[in-house]
């Protein structure tokens, strides 16, 4: 075989999946949403339980369960029958998933969900089979051609199951309400969860970090703060309050306007007043955002009686990996 061929090859997979997938999306029925109000009402957790590459696929449902607020953990058939068993309580869910119903493992586990009064939801390719006939609710994972050229390794079955397991958990999140902040909660080491949860006190230098002068300072006398905490940038106060700002940018354009007699000024006659700033307590992604639309490396940080707190530089940000 060619490039071309083989490039055909991995179309002709993709195109059988999908057409699989649709064909789920055609006869899906109101079990999903049977399946969504058990779990959803039930007070445990879900237990998804599949072998081989069942299995695998089995561990991405429960992960995909958990991390959209629904509380799981993946079960091995093997080590329930060796006393993992244990694990799993009246009041939670099983999920199992067989594309041929007659799993041996499964169905030796089902006994004890019978005992206990587990309920059953089943992912099967087979809704004749002994384990849809044990479960309470089946959900149909049937296709019409695996991808796999002789037609034998799970291909088409195993992603119809992984696309089936997103659609539970996505409904279940849409019964939770689960906002962007819950999902954060669930994330706090993600990407997404450092944007919604990093604040920018979390993030902004204090005390005697701050490049702080007062107005009536002479710039010559201020140029020190500015070098010496490295910020490039003087912030301005008056009794606490934020008055003004000044920047090595501004510093330079100053200089061309005024030569070596600018080092005799104050620094309240040249600052820039009204500068933009960032209230505590808000959301370190919120600092980004403003820097970024207003093109500044450097933020003030105030309190509600705008008392200066803080400030925050970009590289800050950038390295608590708010992108």
């Amino acid at each position: 075989m060619g490039d071309i061929r083989f490039l055909e090859e991995a179309k002709r997979v993709l195109e059988i999946e999908a057409r699989e997938i649709l064909t789920l999306r055609d006869r899906l029925g109101e079990e999903i949403v049977k399946a969504a109000k058990l779990i959803y009402s039930s007070p445990g957790r879900v237990v998804v339980m599949g072998m081989g590459k069942s299995g695998l696929v089995g561990r991405k449902i429960s992960a995909t369960l958990s991390s959209l607020g629904t509380p799981s953990f993946f079960l091995h058939p093997a080590e329930a029958l060796h006393g993992d068993l244990g694990m799993v309580k009246k009041e939670d869910v099983a999920l199992i998933l067989s594309n041929s119903g007659e799993t041996r493992e499964v169905l030796l586990s089902l006994p004890y969900f019978k005992r206990i009064g587990t309920k059953i939801i089943a992912f099967t390719g087979k809704p004749s089979s002994t384990l849809a006939k044990e479960s309470d609710i089946v959900l149909d994972t049937s296709v019409n051609q695996e991808a796999c050229p002789l037609g034998l390794a799970p291909t088409s079955s195993t992603t119809v199951m992984l696309a089936l397991g997103d659609a539970l958990a996505v409904i279940l999140a849409r019964m939770r309400g689960l906002s962007k902040g819950d999902f954060a909660m669930f994330h706090p080491d993600g990407s997404l969860g450092r944007k919604l949860l990093l604040r920018i006190e979390d993030v902004m230098h204090t005390g005697r970090e701050i490049p702080l002068v007062r107005e009536w300072t002479v710039l010559k006398d201020a140029l020190f703060e500015m070098t010496s905490k490295g910020f490039g940038t003087i912030l301005v106060e008056r009794d606490g309050h934020l008055v003004g700002i000044l920047t090595d940018g501004d510093l330079r354009r100053l200089l061309e306007r005024y030569g070596y007699s600018l080092l005799d000024k104050k620094v309240g006659e040249v600052m820039i007043r009204n500068p933009k700033k960032i209230v505590l307590g808000k959301l370190a992604a919120e600092a980004l955002a403003l820097m970024e639309r207003h093109e500044i490396s450097v933020l003030p940080v105030v309190d509600g009686d705008d008392n200066i707190v803080g400030i925050v530089h970009i590289h800050d940000l950038l390295k608590a990996g708010i992108v």
